[in-house]
């Protein structure tokens, strides 16, 4: 029988490349999306899990708010039933601003969708984990947990929020079998950089020791690490090309 994962967040960049690489692993995989373009890259997804064997579905639901988040994990028990195996929490936004230049409904919204998702989310889907005794929780921190960036203190905030959680929760619950982790990405090449000028692109790269942007598989290579190394609980992995070394 399958396993499922619930992936927030999973329609594309570090997302798509941990629903992908579930899917290979052989687990169902549970996506939200929030606007129509995120609907249609959920929708390639799907079709490219159903091709490895898998299958998924995907719900049109905002995690910033704990209705969203309900949402999300009634539909997963609907349709796969009761027992969740993995549950990655990645949905993350950036205001990218100088904080007193922000109104307080943007850095608002940047703490609901980066870290009160996580605990909404983590908060929904536990009982299914204790019930069956069994679970992993990977949550999407950043290196902005670990370290200041500049034009970016809500996110930083929010960011070693998750670090924290992740930490009582894999005591917390240890002695459920229920694992729970945090994956801390450096500068990784998604849609953020997009439209960043290759000249500043490269000037960034050469500033990290490997001299290279992270490609977003290395980030589903944790991931699945972090899914099979059974001893591994309360840790956070940061994979940054050496540009911190903590």
């Amino acid at each position: 029988m399958s396993k499922l994962a619930i992936v927030t967040g999973g329609s594309r960049g570090l997302g798509r490349a941990m629903v992908l690489r579930l899917g290979q692993m052989g687990y169902n995989v549970v996506m939200n999306y929030v606007s129509d373009s995120s609907k249609k890259e959920c929708e390639k997804n799907l079709e490219e899990l159903k091709k490895m064997g898998s299958d998924g579905i995907y719900i049109q639901a905002d995690v910033s708010n704990y209705e969203g988040c309900e949402k999300v994990v009634n539909a997963a028990v609907e349709k796969f039933g009761k027992k969740i195996d993995v549950l990655i929490n990645n949905a993350g936004v950036s205001n990218n601003a100088e904080f007193y230049k922000q109104d307080h409904e943007d850095y608002e919204w940047l703490v609901r969708v980066n870290l009160l998702s996580v605990m909404h989310m983590t908060r929904l889907v536990l009982p299914y984990m204790v019930e069956s005794e069994e679970g992993n929780i990977i949550n999407i921190s950043s290196i902005g947990g670990l370290m200041g960036v500049i034009n970016q203190a809500d996110y930083c905030a929010t960011k070693s929020g998750i670090i924290g959680f992740t930490r009582a929760l894999a005591l917390e619950y240890a002695n459920k079998n229920i694992r729970v982790n945090a994956i801390c990405p450096g500068m990784i090449d998604t849609d953020i950089l997009k439209g960043v000028n290759q000249d500043e692109l490269n000037a960034l790269a050469s500033t990290i020791p490997l001299g290279k942007i992270g490609d977003p598989e290395c980030i589903a290579g944790t991931m699945q690490y972090l899914i099979e190394n059974d001893y591994t609980t309360g840790a956070y992995l940061t994979p940054n090309g050496g540009i911190f070394m903590p």
